[in-house]
């Protein structure tokens, strides 16, 4: 026989609230949960597969919006399984594409560390007292192009006629 878990149960192994489970309920997400005597939810193993499967989705970034509509689908059986397929080899795509994204700015963020150990590394150039240091920074020789295209198609800040260059509002 097959061994039910309550809602706090439910809760405590999923991470979700009691009122996020009843709200996935309501709104579609879980089939009506079967209840005991009493009223309260039993959650069975095919409940917290489901369940599983819901928080995979969501922590891809599926919006509840799609989720609800692959939760439609999985009710029509297997009549629906090749707009399931389908829905997931989207998402999919979009789930690597922001994760090729992520990966980029990872490896421009691990260069940026390294080209700032390197400075570290240096010796001291500080410039002598009484002259104004250069305005051009060490980064500026490692910005990517498409950095100093969005630097140059900003608007320079100006200050407003008689006000000092500081005192920008």
């Amino acid at each position: 026989m097959e061994t039910s878990l309550t809602i706090a149960q439910v809760a405590q192994r999923t991470g979700l609230t009691a009122h996020t489970l009843r709200y996935y309920e309501r709104i579609g997400l879980i089939a009506a949960v079967s209840r005991a005597p009493g009223g309260q939810r039993r959650y069975a193993s095919a409940d917290m597969d489901w369940l599983a499967f819901l928080l995979r989705l969501r922590e891809t970034g599926m919006p509840i919006q799609g989720m609800q509509a692959f939760a439609g689908l999985r009710s029509q059986g297997d009549a629906s399984v090749s707009e399931r397929r389908e829905m997931l080899e989207q998402h999919l795509a979009e789930v690597q594409a922001r994760v090729q994204a992520l990966q980029q700015s990872m490896q421009a963020l691990s260069l940026k560390i390294e080209h700032y150990r390197a400075i570290e590394k240096r010796p001291s150039r500080t410039p002598p007292k009484g002259t104004a240091p250069e305005r051009k920074t060490s980064d500026d020789e490692h910005t990517s192009k498409p950095e100093q295209q969005q630097r140059q198609r900003q608007p320079a800040l100006r200050a407003r006629p008689g006000q000092a260059p500081g005192n920008r509002r």
